[in-house]
């Protein structure tokens, strides 16, 4: 490994600064480590996909702060990786390049009237509730008393909670002021929760799936007949721990809550969507009932019903988009690499969600990282930077965000919440009041 190996992490999530990490440590201080994001802001998923409301979670953010404050590793926020800086010239500037990018797109459903307005992918409505910018200007419409959310992962069951939370429950967050208004005025009052298998196929965690019965004022209710398990799904719940508390939960929740509280979750398995209905925008979701054949796949029965929603969230997955330049697995949204080293393309590397798929936990990103790096120093990939960065971005006039400017804007928003009687932070959410914050007159 060169002595002093310079290396350009695309992607400031728990995968970057993973990776930023792993880099300082096992060269044992002699990486140089530069750390890019589109956003002003560092933490991607920790600051825009983890729910407000979990603040334990959240804090994540403390430790990844202090990999930005290690000596060898710098933040270049603001800068867009095709629109203002190429890969070409990434490694003209660095010895390596470690991509860290995300998934960063909701799979589709393929169904008829999916476009319809109304329809809204669930990564849309948690980028809105979370305070990025590229969702402030969204608008929803909770007018309606009933909504769909399709899916039944960790994002659906968010989706779920945020929508059946008060205002009240939510105010010590740090959900944007105008977010908050906007829930506010909320007028639903039942949501529908929808999954194409059974619960023992299940993806939430049971700790997610039993917050949904601890919300005061909230009742839900699983149908006693989705709760029958077929001998393949009985041993699996008997042989997994996860799903057998997950299934242990749902169970408690047959008995029917009655309509004495103001909001209600209904959790629907063995349901799939065929059809969003309405005409100029969604009335409601045509539902098949399914099983699983002999050979463990998800088929329709022919039984049909519909669900009088006007709002339908869409969360069946997430899926990584290509980077230009970069081959890209179109089946499994990945960029094809060998751990960590993108195949074909030398002093090139991947780590995350665009390495692997959009699996695992914040915590699964750190193993990840760390097999990254290992493969990335045995290669020693020195001697590939023949200009300096600065150099490119001063030519270039970029306003770039530094991690001094970021602290800048971390404290707008400390401030902003005790200005508001509101929690330790309410974030800002437009693109000109985060870049005015980052630089205060």
């Amino acid at each position: 490994m060169a002595a002093s190996l310079r290396v350009a992490v695309i992607g400031s999530g728990p995968a970057g600064l993973y990776s930023a990490e792993a880099l300082v440590k096992q060269s044992g201080g002699t990486a140089r480590v530069d750390v890019f994001d589109r956003l002003p802001t560092p933490y991607g998923l920790v600051r825009y996909g983890v729910a407000p409301d979990h603040k334990s979670i959240k804090s994540i953010a403390r430790y990844l702060q202090k990999v930005l404050e290690e000596p060898g590793v710098r933040f270049f926020g603001g800068v867009e990786l095709g629109r203002d800086i190429t890969r070409g010239e990434l490694l003209d500037c660095y010895d390596a390049v470690i991509y860290s990018t995300g998934a960063m797109v909701d799979r589709h459903l393929g169904i008829p009237g999916e476009d319809l307005p109304g329809s809204v992918a669930a990564t849309d409505f948690v980028n809105w509730y979370c305070g990025h910018p590229d969702a402030a200007h969204h608008v929803f419409d909770l007018s309606a008393e009933e909504v769909a959310v399709i899916g039944v992962g960790n994002v659906a069951v968010d989706v779920v909670r945020i929508l059946a939370k008060t205002v009240a429950q939510l105010r010590e967050t740090d959900v944007p002021e105008q977010v908050l208004e906007a829930l506010g005025r909320s007028r639903v009052r039942r949501i529908h929760m929808i999954g194409r298998r059974g619960p023992a196929q299940a993806k939430f965690t049971t700790k997610e799936l039993r917050e949904l019965g601890e919300i005061d004022g909230v009742g839900v209710h699983v149908r006693p007949g989705d709760m029958e398990l077929d001998p393949a799904s009985a041993a699996l719940a008997e042989s997994d721990r996860h799903v057998r508390g997950n299934v242990q939960v749902l169970s408690r929740w047959t008995g029917d809550p009655g309509d004495a509280r103001p909001r209600r979750i209904d959790v629907r398995f063995w349901r799939a969507p065929v059809e969003i209905l309405g005409t100029t925008r969604v009335e409601g979701l045509r539902l098949e009932a399914t099983r699983l054949d002999e050979t463990g796949r998800v088929t329709g029965t022919g039984e049909f019903e519909t669900l009088p929603a006007g709002l339908v969230l869409r969360s069946v997955g997430y899926q990584s988009v290509p980077l230009e330049g970069l081959p890209f697995d179109q089946r499994a949204y990945v960029v094809p690499n060998e751990g960590g080293r993108v195949l074909g393309r030398p002093r090139e590397y991947v780590a995350g969600w665009i390495k692997r798929g959009p699996t695992g936990v914040v915590g699964t990103n750190k193993s990840d990282a760390a097999e990254t790096v290992r493969n990335l120093l045995a290669d020693a990939p020195g001697g590939g930077a023949v200009r300096t960065v600065e150099e490119l971005l001063e030519s270039r006039a970029l306003p770039v965000v530094t991690y001094a400017d970021w602290l800048n804007l971390d404290a707008a928003e400390v401030a902003l919440a005790r200005t508001l009687g509101r929690g330790e932070r309410v974030k800002l959410a437009h693109w000109d009041a985060m870049r005015d914050a980052c630089r205060p007159r």
